[in-house]
Parts: C-alpha cells; structure tokens; sequence
C-alpha cells in the first residue's frame, strides 16, 4: 500500500492593516505543489511559481481575495464555531471509545461465565465459533 501525500494549499498573506494580499510562496519547500483554494481551478496542483503567479493574476482569484477580505469577521466567526464543534467531537469519540471498552470487557467477562458454566474449555468454544462461520 503506497502513502498517498496531498499538495499544500495556498494561504494568502496579511499586510500590515490586517488585509488578505498574494504572495508567491517558494516552491523549494513546496514537494507535491500548491492547490488554491479560490476555486477558478478546483483540482489544479501548481508546481511552480510561475504558474502559479498567472493564476493569482486571473479575475476569480481577484473576486475570491476580495472576498475574504470583505468577509474577515464572519471567518473569524466560523473558526471558533468549527473549533468548539471539533473539540465536542472529540470529548464525543473519547465517551464512545469508553463505553466500547466497557462493553467489550463485559462480553469478555460474560463469555467466560459462560464457558465456565458449561464446564468447557475456551478452545473448544473458539472452534465451535470457527465452524459456525
């Protein structure tokens, strides 16, 4: 199974008067290229800042600046919502995880009381669940 390394996307700089501006990144650093995320291309992986320069010069790209310029606060604003969002999803996962552990304890447990009660071997209960399947 190959390792599957996904491109870098492209996030636009900050002036000195809190505005989003372009700024070609290095491709030294960049190894599996750059995705813009302003959707004038939505799968084109740029390798090099040539290309890459010509496409911050396309009129969508422009609009889709201007845009989260225009929209700073309400991203702002989405950030700490998907924040708090990710963090209750976690304390979620780790609740669920939990009660898996708990219950996967209370079958191992059952099960043992139960071969017990039997007066069975834990093997001869193993291949009798082979030869079910």
């Amino acid at each position: 199974m190959d390792l599957i390394v996904d491109s870098d996307i492209y996030t636009p700089c900050v002036d000195n008067n809190g505005n989003y501006i372009d700024k070609v990144p290095s491709f030294n650093n960049i190894k599996n290229g750059l995705r813009c995320p302003c959707g004038t291309r939505k799968d084109k992986t740029y390798d090099c800042s040539s290309y890459f320069s010509t496409h911050i010069k396309s009129q969508t790209h422009k609009r889709w600046l201007l845009d989260i310029n225009a929209n700073k606060k309400n991203f702002y604003t989405e950030n700490v919502v998907l924040k708090e969002t990710i963090h209750n999803q976690k304390l979620i996962i780790a609740r669920l995880q939990k009660e898996i552990i708990i219950k996967s304890n209370a079958i191992d447990c059952l099960t043992e009381q139960w071969v017990l009660k039997n007066n069975l071997h834990v093997a001869d209960v193993v291949e009798d669940l082979i030869i079910f399947d």
